[in-house]
């Protein structure tokens, strides 16, 4: 079962992005993650994430996205975790 992370960062949260970005991508690497991207406000800044995750169940998924260096960093003020289904397109 897939599970989406709609992440949105704190107001102020684009430095504490920026700083953690590299372990952030690495994290992406290593946990399987099969979609990510961030969302981008009007500036084009970077506001927010989108995961996508093959999970056991919505508390797996959790304890995984829970390990996200920009989760450990505090950057998020909301995270939204709902299953989801792959109805188009191949998994990476």
């Amino acid at each position: 079962m897939h599970f989406v992370a709609i992440l949105t960062d704190k107001d102020d949260g684009l430095p504490v992005r920026l700083e953690n970005r590299p372990a952030h991508i690495e994290w992406l690497k290593e946990t399987g993650i099969a979609i990510a991207g961030p969302f981008l406000n009007e500036s084009g800044d970077m506001c927010g994430s989108l995961l996508i995750l093959e999970a056991e169940d919505e508390a797996a998924a959790r304890a995984v996205f829970a390990t996200d260096p920009y989760a450990k960093a505090g950057l998020f003020k909301e995270t939204v975790v709902r299953p989801w289904r792959w109805a188009v397109g191949k998994p990476a």
